[in-house]
């Protein structure tokens, strides 16, 4: 989970960046100031940011949660996002896994994919709420719903395994694939094991050669090691073959 909660940082920093980038290129600092000192939500957002990169001000931890919680507390679903990022990280603030959780939430029931991952992830590990897997699978979906390609891997272990939902290795599948799809090598990896191993597919050295490859390429060890152990059983024509289908992938899903 700590490869995941660092993508999620990055992800939800990355949500205000554009807007920050939109005012930084029409307005000054000050100009910018005033308007978050008026009570402008996107405003505020924006310095928040502007403070946690270091962005046209000094980097500052604590102004950057000081002018997110404005504007989240006006409702502002991204800085209620970011706000819960900074506790759950202790950034700027006394790390709080119960107030990352309150502003995750107020997050996720405005529709906001990514907290509703991070607060199914917080359900599942029981960070700053009871340890609960039936809501933790319930957020998942909600973003797997959206696309959100972390949630959509996690939901598909839920299946997997059983936990908050009846096993399921068909729906386990489809959701590890949606997230393989999108490029995450450890559904990749997980495919890879599926199609290997015949794990509620029928098993296919060809496409499990092809996703391992998919995961190795993004650095993920375990499938490389998996694709060695694989590639000493097949012929060489079943290995071109799984190459070439990794190209086509590749191509058509460029990272």
């Amino acid at each position: 989970m700590v490869r995941r909660y660092t993508h999620l940082i990055a992800v939800a920093v990355l949500i205000t960046a554009c807007s920050a980038l939109i005012f930084a290129q029409s307005e000054s600092i000050e100009e910018l100031r005033a308007r978050a000192e008026q009570g402008d939500a996107d405003a505020q957002r924006s310095l928040g940011f502007m403070y946690t990169t270091g962005r046209g001000v000094r980097e500052d931890d604590a102004e950057a949660v000081r002018w997110y919680r404005l504007a989240a507390e006006q409702g502002d679903v991204i800085a209620q996002a970011n706000l819960a990022v900074m506790y759950a990280t202790g950034r700027g603030v006394p790390e709080d896994d119960a107030e990352a959780a309150r502003w995750y939430r107020l997050a996720a029931e405005q529709g906001d994919a990514v907290a509703q991952y991070s607060l199914g992830s917080m359900y599942q590990n029981g960070r700053g709420v009871p340890q609960n897997d039936v809501e933790a699978a319930q957020w998942y979906r909600l973003a797997a719903e959206q696309g959100q390609a972390n949630a959509q891997f996690l939901l598909g272990f839920m299946y997997a395994e059983g936990r908050g939902v009846p096993q399921d290795g068909p729906e386990a599948l489809r959701w590890y694939r949606l997230a393989a799809e999108q490029g995450d090598a450890v559904a990749q990896a997980v495919l890879g094991v599926m199609y290997d191993e015949g794990l509620g597919i029928l098993e296919d050295d060809v496409t499990a050669y092809m996703w391992y490859t998919l995961a190795a390429e993004a650095g993920n060890e375990s499938a490389s090691n998996n694709r060695q152990d694989l590639e000493n059983e097949m012929t060489l024509v079943k290995i071109q073959e799984a190459q070439r289908l990794a190209r086509e992938w590749g191509a058509a899903h460029p990272r």
